[in-house]
C-alpha cells in the first residue's frame, strides 16, 4: 500500500477495507490479528471511533505500513470534518499581536468579551483608527525618545493618557509668562516631600493638564508630552520608579519639552530616563539632551553640585549630602539621585534618605493606575 494521504480525506476505514480485500481478510479476523473485539474493529471501520496511537501501532503492523501513515489519516478526517478557517481565532491574534488585550482588559480601558465584533469594535475606538489593518499611530505621528516606534504597550499607555487628558479640565491658559510663574512656584515645593501634593494645582494654574498613568508591564515609560492644541500641553507620567528624585526629574524633564513646544507633531514618549536602565546622555539626541540639561539645573545648581563633588569626593556621607540639599532648598534624595546618575556614588548609597512620593501625587491628580479607574 503507498503511503499517501487521500487529499480528499476519506474515512481510515475505507482503507483498511481496501486491505482487507486485498489479503482476503473479514472483520473478525482483523480483530483476531489485532487482538480487539470486533465491535471495535466495526467501529473503526464505520467512522465510529477514531484511530488511536495504540490501534495505528496495530494496523502497521498488520499491514506492513507506518503507524504514523494512520495517524495521518485519521487527522486528516478529523481536520476535514472542521470548518475551513476559525474565523475568530485569527481575529484575535491580529488584536493580540497589535494591542496587549488581556492588560487593557484588567486595567478597564476596554471590556473583557468574548465577542470578536465588539473586542474589535473597542480597539478601534480606543486607537482611533477604521480599520485592524490601519497602523497604530498617535495624532499620525509617533516617535519616542529613543530610537524606533513605540511597541503595542507603550501605544496602549500613550493612548490612555490621551483620552483621559481630554476629559482633564485647567484652571488657567497657558502663555510663557504662566509657564514661567510655574516654575518659580515649583521651585519652592522640591525640598518637602508633602509639598508635591501642590504640583497639579501650580501646573493647572498655568494652562498645563497633569496627569498619572501606571505603566504596562516591560514598557519602561517614564511619561510623555504631548498637546491637545496649540496652547495645551499635556504631561503625563508613569510613576514607574516610586521614587521622589525620579519624580522631580522625570517631571522637570517633561517642563522642559513644553518649554521648548517639542511634541507638537508628536508626542516626546520619553523611557529609560533614570536608574539603573537610563539610556547614556551621550546617545540621547539634541531635543532630550536639552531636557535633561534643564531638569538636573533646574532641581540643582549644576555649579554648586560640582564644587560640593570636588570638595567631598568620595566621602559621600548621609549627613553631608543632607546639609549640601538643606542649603540648596532640595529634598536630599534629589541630591542622591543625581550623585548616582553621575556614578559618583552606589545605587545602593544612602538607601535611609530615600521617600516614596507616590501616594501623596495620586492623592491630588488625575491618575489611572494601582486600582484606580477612570471612566472616559
Amino acid at each position: 500500500m503507498a503511503e499517501k494521504i487521500n487529499p480528499e480525506a476519506f474515512l481510515p476505514g475505507e482503507y483498511i477495507r481496501e486491505e482487507l480485500v486485498e489479503r482476503g481478510w473479514t472483520q473478525m479476523d482483523l480483530a483476531d490479528i489485532l487482538g480487539r473485539p470486533p465491535q471495535v474493529v466495526n467501529e473503526i471501520l464505520a467512522g465510529k471511533r477514531s484511530i488511536t496511537a495504540e490501534t495505528a501501532r496495530g494496523l502497521a503492523d498488520a499491514f506492513g505500513t507506518s503507524a504514523q501513515l494512520w495517524m495521518n489519516l485519521e487527522a486528516s478526517h478529523q481536520l476535514s470534518r472542521m470548518s475551513a478557517k476559525d474565523d475568530a481565532v485569527s481575529r484575535r491574534a491580529v488584536l493580540y499581536g497589535k494591542a496587549p488585550i488581556k492588560e487593557m482588559q484588567r486595567r478597564g480601558w476596554i471590556e473583557a468579551t468574548s465577542n470578536i465584533e465588539v473586542l474589535e469594535a473597542q480597539v478601534l475606538t480606543f486607537f482611533e483608527i477604521s480599520a485592524l489593518e490601519q497602523p497604530i499611530q498617535f495624532r499620525h505621528a509617533a516617535r519616542k525618545s529613543t530610537d524606533g516606534s513605540p511597541t503595542p504597550a507603550q501605544f496602549a499607555w500613550l493612548y490612555r493618557a490621551w483620552h483621559l487628558a481630554r476629559a482633564l479640565k485647567v484652571q488657567g491658559e497657558f502663555s510663557a509668562v504662566s509657564f514661567n510663574s510655574a516654575l518659580a512656584k515649583l521651585s519652592t515645593l522640591k525640598r518637602d516631600l508633602e509639598e508635591a501634593r501642590h504640583i497639579p494645582r501650580v501646573l493647572s494654574e498655568a494652562g498645563i493638564r497633569f496627569l498619572i498613568v501606571e505603566p504596562l508591564p516591560h514598557t519602561k515609560v517614564d511619561g510623555v508630552c504631548f498637546w491637545l492644541g496649540a496652547d495645551s500641553p499635556v504631561i503625563a507620567l508613569s510613576v514607574r520608579y516610586d521614587r521622589i528624585d525620579w519624580f522631580w526629574h522625570t517631571l522637570m524633564h517633561e517642563m522642559a519639552h513644553v518649554k521648548n513646544r517639542d511634541g507638537m507633531e508628536a508626542p516626546t514618549l520619553d523611557t529609560e530616563l533614570v536608574g539603573l536602565d537610563a539610556q547614556p546622555f551621550e546617545d540621547k539626541g539634541d531635543a532630550e539632551k536639552a531636557a535633561d540639561l534643564f531638569a538636573v539645573n533646574f532641581l540643582i545648581n549644576q555649579a554648586k553640585l560640582d564644587r560640593f563633588v570636588a570638595r567631598v569626593h568620595p566621602l559621600y556621607s548621609k549627613l553631608k549630602i543632607s546639609a549640601f540639599a538643606h542649603s540648596n532648598e532640595v529634598h536630599p534624595e534629589i541630591v542622591v539621585g543625581q550623585l548616582q546618575h553621575r556614578k559618583r556614588i552606589a545605587y545602593a548609597h544612602s538607601r535611609d534618605l530615600l521617600v516614596k512620593v507616590r501616594n501623596i501625587i495620586i492623592s491630588c491628580t488625575l491618575t489611572d493606575g494601582w486600582g484606580s479607574t477612570v471612566s472616559t
